[in-house]
């Protein structure tokens, strides 16, 4: 049994990494590749060809892939030009061979990865709150990940969390907008142009991402300060909002800005715990992740895991 050897993919915006686990969540073999740019056939090429290579070494394969997993195989990712309703699932199975090869979104990789070695081990209700360039969240309730109708279930960038709705929220949504990777950079920005008399370091800065705003936060830059306090409040009330709906026993939280925003966490419980209620708010634990950029990967291979009992 020892000998069983899986295949992940955790595809991302513009790279694909790679690992082959082994049956106890051993990482035995990883590698990273960036993507084609053409995007559409050429990164389902790409796919494909890490699966053939590998075919012979595995016994299964997982891909986590970041966007929507219908029913039939087919998938929408926003981020892989021309990916609308690309035929991921039979493009692999058919380059698998008699390999199994099983696909599911990111959101559920990252939440997986961690029940499978991380954070929610033994944890049949948890939530993994991932804030990176964009918001989402992986949800286990009752032992299974929720997925929705249409599969969209955790497209918790979506949540509105403030009044009056702006015409800024359609591309991503209300909470997506001010208080992820991108979200961070456009506050700060828009706090620097209603402030002219400002003149602080990230005033001189030709291109401004939320990483030199978390470093102007260390040097207690008022912009910076302005800005990470209207997230933690944003995050603090997300966060409310699923322990009251999904009563969970942790929620989880990573991505590229967990992170610098670790640190944030004990603030961010202390905003929950205004909106949240009381009884699940006090039975819940807010945590960082253990895997950090690995959950994806790992979710991948527990996906492969499972796929073959």
């Amino acid at each position: 049994m020892q000998d069983r050897k899986f295949l992940a993919i955790d595809l991302g915006g513009t790279k694909l990494a790679i690992a082959v686990f082994t049956e106890g969540g051993e990482i035995i073999h990883r590698e990273q590749i960036a993507l084609h740019e053409e995007g559409n056939r050429a990164v389902g090429s790409q796919i494909c060809e890490i699966v053939k290579r590998f075919r012979n070494e595995v016994i299964s394969a997982g891909i986590g892939v970041p966007g929507i997993v219908r029913g039939d195989g087919t998938v929408w990712a926003p981020n892989i030009r021309g990916w609308d309703e690309y035929a991921l699932l039979a493009e692999t199975r058919e380059a698998a061979g008699t390999v199994p090869v099983a696909i599911d979104s990111d959101r559920a990789c990252y939440i997986l990865g961690e029940q499978w070695m991380g954070n929610a081990q033994d944890c049949d209700d948890a939530i993994y709150i991932a804030v990176g360039t964009g918001i989402g969240a992986g949800i286990i309730s009752g032992g299974q990940v929720l997925r929705g109708a249409h599969d969209i279930a955790g497209a918790v960038g979506w949540m509105a969390l403030d009044r009056p709705y702006l015409n800024k929220y359609n591309a991503c949504g209300c909470f997506e907008t001010q208080a992820s990777g991108d979200g961070i950079a456009k506050v700060a920005k828009e706090l620097l142009r209603s402030d002219p008399e400002y003149c602080g370091q990230l005033r001189s800065l030709d291109k401004l991402t939320a990483h030199e705003v978390f470093a102007a936060l260390t040097e207690r830059d008022k912009v910076a300060e302005r800005t990470i306090a209207q997230c933690v409040e944003l995050w603090g009330m997300a966060a409310a909002n699923l322990v009251s709906i999904f009563n969970p026993e942790k929620v989880i939280f990573g991505g590229g800005v967990f992170g610098p925003a670790i640190p944030l966490l004990p603030a961010i419980r202390e905003e929950a715990a205004k909106w949240a209620q009381p009884i699940a708010m006090r039975h819940v634990s807010f945590e960082p992740s253990a895997l950090g950029s690995d959950a994806g990967l790992y979710g991948a291979g527990l996906l492969a895991k499972r796929n073959v009992g």
